[in-house]
């Protein structure tokens, strides 16, 4: 019997503080940096983004997003055999913020306790983190190795940021979304497809590091947004059309594309490289801002949950981030 992974739940979750451009615009005002949301809007496309408060960590986070993803599946925490959280900030150096959601899933109740047995690990790949995440628990799970994961991109970006850079600073958010993955009879995940060109490093990146104690280098996030979106738009194309050709679809096979929400420029020029109409195009970057390795899991909860997206679609899951990594993944959910 032939085996394969498929989706069987999403949840997503954003912190209430809901930052809107001008929010935004009167914090940067005080610090003496000066923007707008016209200013906002027409280069990114958003319009707000929420920001966790100083006592919520990324673990809090993907912790409410997964427990909606296993009420979606039907599931209970100690039905999973492995968990994988793909986050760029983790809630401390170690142990995984995976390992620390293990343990909250593991305290909801006694019979949870079953859980703690299971294999759990991060994965780093920045914005691209969420496909990779995926990928390797669809291999795990075609592998005979796990039978239901849970896989989920959660971030605290608000923390990495630089208010004094307005080109950075209006573009990122927190929040978590979740899927849990199953084995079974029928075809879901067809194909992944993944990339890293690390000559790229520098055009996306947070150069500090914890050294004796003391953090050095700049803790902060830095961007070449030129760059990036050179970058960004031609590999996305291809890392779609390859797993396309490796599940044996065509562009036009495709329901929804789910990108990762980054800026709206890069979302239609790729939609527009694919010849895919905006209307199969999920969009949460106006509402939610880039929130990394969330934003892919995010927007389709988001889809999942108002109805647009629906059982026995077809899916194309595509990111890229800081590494330079990229990658994509066809799938029916």
């Amino acid at each position: 019997m032939t085996r394969f992974a498929r989706i069987t739940g999403t949840g997503s979750f954003l912190p209430p503080r809901r930052v809107s451009n001008q929010d935004l615009v009167n914090q940067l005002a005080a610090l003496g940096v000066e923007t707008s949301d016209e200013w906002i809007v027409e280069r990114t496309g958003i319009q707000a983004r929420h920001f966790v408060d100083d006592h919520t960590h990324t673990s809090d986070l993907a912790f409410e997003a997964s427990c909606r993803a296993l009420r979606a599946a039907g599931r209970q925490p100690q039905d999973l055999d492995l968990i994988i959280v793909a986050t760029s900030t983790p809630d401390m150096v170690f142990p995984s913020t995976a390992s620390i959601l293990q343990r909250k899933l593991a305290q909801l109740d006694a019979a949870s306790a079953g859980i703690a047995g299971c294999a759990a690990f991060d994965v780093q790949a920045v914005c691209t983190g969420f496909v990779y995440a995926l990928s390797v628990a669809d291999a795990m799970i075609r592998a005979g190795n796990a039978r239901c994961a849970l896989v989920v991109g959660a971030e605290t970006f608000s923390r990495l940021l630089d208010f004094n850079d307005r080109t950075t600073c209006v573009l990122f958010g927190d929040g978590a979304g979740a899927v849990v993955l199953e084995a079974s009879e029928r075809p879901g995940i067809a194909a992944c497809d993944l990339h890293a060109d690390g000559r790229h490093v520098d055009i996306l990146c947070v150069p500090g590091h914890v050294h004796n104690g003391q953090v050095t280098g700049d803790p902060v996030l830095k961007m070449d947004g030129q760059a990036v979106f050179k970058l960004a738009v031609g590999l996305l194309e291809g890392a779609a059309l390859k797993a396309l050709a490796q599940a044996g679809w065509q562009a036009q096979d495709i329901d929804w594309l789910i990108p990762h929400q980054a800026n709206i420029r890069i979302i239609t020029s790729t939609a527009r490289k694919l010849k895919l109409p905006m209307e199969r195009v999920m969009l949460t970057v106006h509402d939610h801002g880039n929130t990394s390795a969330a934003s892919i899991p995010l927007a389709l909860d988001h889809g999942v949950r108002a109805g647009q997206i629906k059982p026995g679609q077809k899916l194309l899951l595509e990111g890229v981030g800081g590494g330079f990594t990229w990658g994509a993944v066809a799938l029916t959910l």
